[in-house]
């Protein structure tokens, strides 16, 4: 009976560690740990606050925001995340999203972060994260750069401090262009040079060299300031921003466009809207859902896929593995649960990733003191956000999503593969329209090349007297066809043929309409005295397949 109650006891720990991954970390916490864990979430929490400022402008919503959505996602990932690297919140691409999907109001920003919740916690539980692999790897760098490039060009309007200027992007292209000359002096030159020191200090960064105890003292803590001054550089540029428009706005001059007034406190604790009241109308649930129509497949789709490659590539070099479904459900509780603090949708970043893994982070505690920076933010610091002027916050968008921009895609895939150009370009040119539009079809025609490939195999042909066919693949319902037809052009074009070999050497899969093709074929070349002669036939598991391979073969 003990042993009994012992094996049920061992079994829901098990299930219970699978699910709440805390459990299998927690037990081996140590002080080292929790040093390191420090250091890296003070690190990270002073680049995520000026980022989700600077983001939740990409995102068309009130700054204020973007706070809101950076603190969920570092807890619920403490308790449910399999990356120890990880962190969640607001980024570029997201707030792209949410700014095309949630027309830059707060209620269906929030709404959209539930049902993306939602959606992706329906994902994990049934195990749909295989559908992450139907969108190549082209059709994300299609994306993902042009997402660069409209993000950095919607942000010249305040690094110029122009007003007035069209959210979407050819307008915007036009419009910023034709009214250059309204630039404001003090915000363009403040923008220019906040760009020059970030771009100097990511630079700097890149070349530190490795810290080895056997240096000097002094060489060694001098090698620390400059890699925390350049890894805190968006934090640093943008107090030393605020503190220049403050410094003005004392003397009663202001030449900057500042973010202005930001609600102090912390954000209630309710449930999402699920309807708009207006002084006119009421917009219900079914209304709303309707009008971000392809965002709730888009945005929730688009947030996994981001979490999950940064989650492999991190644990690829930090050698541990990370489960994929739990990672959906990390990602489906934050979005879900960030909804209630009136979050908008969040993802993994790559950029904070990265400057957690550098630090030495050692398990996803770090998150924790990253939230609490962000709801101290909240609670006391808003008041003094004032005064940071937006060429400043763009200046740090630009910064951020300028690596996103990959230029060498281009020569990589006329390299490697030309004909994975298209999607890349179908991809890449339609996002400048909609960004549904443009993963849509570059999804679409990805699919079309992998059914074309499937469709038409190479089949390799010589002749010894006879023919000998050796197709390279299985033989599916859209192929069976090209091979009859290869067949038939080999017979006519040899003459007095008697013997027509086929290599199944590397067909490991044939479906039903594939057998039925393969007897027709059999039939036809027996008319006309012709052998048909099958040779290295894979040995079937399913005895369907097999009585079909022995209709062929008889």
């Amino acid at each position: 009976m003990a042993g009994r109650n012992q094996g049920c006891w061992d079994r829901w720990y098990q299930t219970a560690q699978k699910r709440l991954p805390v459990l299998r970390w927690l037990p081996r916490y140590s002080l080292q740990w929790l040093q390191l864990d420090i250091i890296a979430g003070v690190t990270v929490g002073l680049t995520v606050v000026p980022q989700a400022l600077a983001y939740a402008e990409v995102a068309g919503l009130p700054l204020q925001y973007g706070l809101y959505s950076s603190f969920m996602g570092c807890f619920i990932y403490c308790l449910l995340g399999t990356s120890k690297d990880v962190t969640l919140g607001p980024t570029a691409i997201m707030s792209l999203l949410v700014s095309s999907y949630a027309f830059h109001d707060p209620v269906y920003a929030i709404l959209l972060s539930f049902l993306s919740g939602c959606i992706q916690l329906v994902m994990g539980l049934l195990h749909l994260g295989f559908l992450l692999d139907f969108i190549s790897y082209p059709v994300i760098k299609g994306f993902t750069s042009a997402a660069a490039v409209t993000i950095g060009f919607n942000q010249v309007k305040a690094l110029l401090g122009l007003q007035n200027i069209p959210r979407q992007f050819f307008l915007q292209v036009y419009y910023t262009f034709s009214r250059i000359g309204e630039t404001r002096a003090g915000d363009a030159v403040l923008g220019l040079i906040c760009l020059v020191v970030l771009t100097g200090l990511q630079q700097m960064k890149n070349r530190i060299p490795r810290v080895h105890r056997m240096e000097r003292l002094s060489v060694r803590i001098s090698q620390v300031i400059v890699w925390a001054t350049a890894t805190a550089r968006n934090a640093l540029v943008v107090l030393f921003a605020g503190l220049v428009a403050y410094s003005f706005q004392v003397t009663g001059s202001q030449p900057f466009t500042l973010t202005g007034p930001i609600p102090q406190g912390l954000p209630p604790f309710r449930p999402p809207p699920f309807s708009k009241v207006t002084p006119n109308e009421t917009v219900h649930f079914g209304e709303m859902v309707q009008a971000m129509g392809a965002g709730l497949a888009v945005v929730p789709l688009m947030g996994l896929l981001e979490t999950v490659a940064i989650a492999k590539a991190f644990a690829s070099q930090n050698n541990y593995q990370i489960d994929l479904d739990q990672e959906l459900l990390a990602m489906g509780f934050t979005n879900l649960f960030g909804s209630f603090v009136s979050a908008y949708p969040v993802t993994g970043s790559f950029g904070r990733t990265a400057v957690n893994a550098h630090t030495g982070v050692c398990s996803p505690a770090g998150g924790l003191i990253t939230g609490a920076l962000v709801l101290l933010s909240l609670a006391f610091l808003t008041s003094l956000f004032y005064y940071i002027p937006k060429a400043a916050l763009a200046a740090v968008i630009i910064c951020a999503v300028a690596p996103m921009f990959d230029a060498r895609i281009f020569r990589t895939l006329w390299q490697v593969k030309r004909l994975d150009l298209v999607p890349l370009c179908v991809t890449f040119l339609l996002c400048f329209w909609e960004i549904q539009y443009g993963i849509v079809a570059g999804v679409l025609v990805s699919a079309g090349l992998l059914l074309y490939s499937i469709s038409r195999p190479h089949i390799k042909v010589s002749e010894h007297g006879a023919i000998l066919l050796q197709p390279s693949s299985g033989l599916y319902f859209p192929a069976i066809e090209f091979l009859c037809d290869t067949v038939h052009k080999r017979i006519l074009s040899v003459s007095s043929l008697s013997t027509v070999i086929l290599d199944c050497t590397h067909v490991s899969n044939i479906d039903y309409t594939g057998v039925m093709g393969l007897s027709e074929l059999l039939r036809e070349c027996r008319h006309k005295r012709i052998s048909l002669i099958f040779i290295n036939m894979q040995v079937c598991k399913s005895s369907a397949r097999e009585k079909g391979a022995h209709v062929v073969a008889g």
